[in-house]
């Protein structure tokens, strides 16, 4: 057998795998209360009024100081996208189905709460606690279904793709956020009558036909919470018809 692999610091530390030394004064300063003022800072000015300077001035230390916890800016995002994840919903012996609909939605719901974390999310897989506790919970619920492991954990993956995209796209029409809409973003009720100036309907006929029917706009459109429903029922639909596969494949 080989070596075995060390974990990344940061890593280490949000499980608790530091080790502890029994020299020198306490340290003042813990992994969660730096992360805990990195998720203040970033909710209210954004990654662009996130670094290594003001989150140590928010603690009241020196920079240098924090990177006895945190080696760079990547370690400390790590720490921030698994310390803005609170607990998850518990299945509670739910339906595997109802409990995957209220988990996908709090995700998004996360998401747009936290709307830094559309960037972040993006650049790792889960590594802290908290966020790999909504994975487990995920899988907990699958259980029984007769879903291979590798599927579950597939399923829980898609369905988090989900929220996130479904965040993004609310984050980036406006999400009725008048800084946004300051900013120049395209709010949902502009966006079909934006498409209907601009669309050739002898290049685009479908898309020019969905937009004349009122489906890309109206006030409401991209961002009305049956959208995201419809969605996650697309998604729902395809597993429940692949655990109906499997059940036959077993009998």
């Amino acid at each position: 057998m080989g070596e075995e692999r060390p974990l990344p610091p940061v890593v280490a530390r949000m499980w608790g795998r530091e080790p502890v030394t029994r020299r020198g004064p306490r340290p003042r300063l813990d992994l969660a209360t730096i992360t805990a003022a990195a998720v203040e800072l970033a909710d209210a000015e954004g990654l662009a009024g996130v670094s290594m300077a003001s989150v140590a001035s928010r603690v009241g230390v020196a920079a240098t100081a924090l990177y006895r916890y945190v080696g760079s800016k990547e370690e400390l995002l790590t720490a921030m996208a698994d310390g803005a994840a609170p607990p998850p919903p518990e299945p509670d012996g739910q339906h595997w189905r109802a409990y995957l609909e209220v988990w996908t939605r709090a995700q998004r719901d996360i998401l747009l709460d936290h709307s830094w974390l559309l960037t972040v999310a993006r650049l790792a897989p889960p590594l802290g606690p908290r966020r790999l506790l909504w994975l487990d919970r995920a899988l907990a619920a699958l259980a029984g279904t007769g879903l291979r492991d590798g599927e579950k954990v597939n399923v829980a993956t898609a369905l988090t793709g989900y929220a996130l995209t479904e965040a993004a796209l609310v984050h980036g029409m406006g999400g009725g956020d008048p800084q946004l809409e300051e900013a120049g973003i395209v709010g949902a009720a502009d966006y079909g009558e934006m498409l209907a100036e601009v669309l050739d309907p002898d290049a685009y006929p479908a898309l020019t036909a969905a937009v004349r029917s009122g489906a890309m706009g109206g006030g409401e459109g991209w961002v009305d919470d049956a959208d995201f429903v419809f969605g996650l029922n697309l998604l729902l639909d395809g597993v429940e018809a692949l655990i109906h596969r499997r059940s036959g494949a077993a009998s």
